[in-house]
């Protein structure tokens, strides 16, 4: 069961890797008042450890860290994922970038555990796939709770059994990658549902998050049942994001998301694109082969500035982006979520 005081500071930056998340966007969502996670995934174990020096270093304020546990590997995923290369062979060679080799990795899971181990930030969340009653056991025992992603409210019976201290409740409308250990590729529910269903299901402290913009969102979330809020892509825009320049222009100036395997073989909400709208229906469930193969061509368009050739993260809420930098927007939504607790209180006498 969780130690954290939720109720004292409800608002969470979610872990955003593989650019926008940074350790002074970290900090300075923190100074806002708001619980800041790190991004662990696609770092070395190095640069993980760092992150968290250099973050210390900023602020003495509590944080987490959110890293990728190994999903499940098989010699189709490989053969499914050479498959789905061949089509984007010729686009890829209309922008004169070799695609990259389809090929499975564990993003060095087991080495930054020992990482987290040594350093104990506060809190531990995990997705895709989900850590060993060992590795569980092992980070509570150096004092960091461990908080895993679900995507269906029927994971939390298998999430108690493991003994973690609390859920991290992804909604449908949620940017980025399903996080949940079971990519089914179909539509699942959306945030206010899947919080009540869980909520009604557990006593763990539960962590919801997808699409929440506002502070008014955020409270009606936990009104849902739960104990705390976690905002991404309010986050995006906010110069202290690591988020790439033609990342930022399509969040502004582009409608429109849709849920794809088109550049990593596992389900995340983005942006729409051509790449989105040529592939989706192509692409194989084949998380990290898939990731690997367009990689090269994903990383092309972020350096020339080609939105069709990037994987634009974004939850369905991005039209309501506010460009602020990140200690005001979380002084913000704290000060928007009080008016609202306030308001319902005075209804409530």
């Amino acid at each position: 069961m969780s130690s954290l005081d939720w109720s004292a500071c409800p608002l969470v930056l979610a872990p955003m890797a593989g650019g926008p998340a940074t350790v002074e966007l970290a900090a300075a969502v923190g100074e806002g008042g708001m619980f800041p996670f790190l991004a662990g995934a696609y770092l070395t174990p190095e640069r993980l450890r760092n992150d968290i020096a250099a973050l210390r270093a900023l602020t003495p304020k509590p944080f987490a860290v959110n890293i990728f546990a190994p999903s499940p590997d098989s010699p189709s995923m490989r053969q499914d994922a050479i498959a789905y290369a061949g089509l984007l062979a010729p686009w890829a060679a209309s922008a004169g970038v070799e695609l990259g080799m389809p090929r499975y990795d564990e993003d060095f899971f087991d080495a930054k555990v020992d990482v987290l181990a040594e350093v104990a930030p506060a809190l531990v969340s995990f997705a895709f796939g989900w850590p060993s009653a060992e590795v569980v056991a092992r980070l509570q025992a150096a004092a960091v709770e461990v908080w895993v992603t679900i995507n269906e409210a029927t994971e939390v019976e298998w999430a108690q059994e493991l003994g973690v201290d609390g859920l991290v409740v992804q909604g449908w409308e949620a940017g980025g990658h399903r996080g949940g250990p079971v990519d089914t590729g179909a539509t699942q529910s959306a945030l206010l549902t899947l919080v009540e269903e869980v909520a009604g299901r557990t006593s763990l402290p539960v962590m919801g998050a997808g699409g929440v913009m506002t502070g008014a969102d955020a409270a009606r979330v936990l009104r849902a049942g739960a104990s705390a809020v976690a905002f991404g892509t309010a986050f995006l825009d906010c110069p202290e994001a690591g988020t790439a320049p033609v990342h930022r222009h399509a969040l502004t100036h582009r409608t429109g998301t849709t849920v794809t395997r088109a550049f990593t073989g596992r389900s995340a909400r983005a942006l729409t694109t051509t790449w989105t709208e040529l592939f989706t229906e192509a692409a194989p469930a084949a998380y990290p082969h898939v990731h690997h193969v367009t990689a090269p061509l994903r990383a092309h368009g972020k350096a020339t500035g080609e939105a069709e050739l990037v994987h634009l993260w974004a939850g369905t809420g991005h039209g309501r982006l506010r460009k602020l930098p990140a200690a005001q927007l979380a002084r913000t939504l704290v000060e928007e979520l009080r008016a609202e607790q306030a308001g319902d209180s005075t209804k409530n006498r």
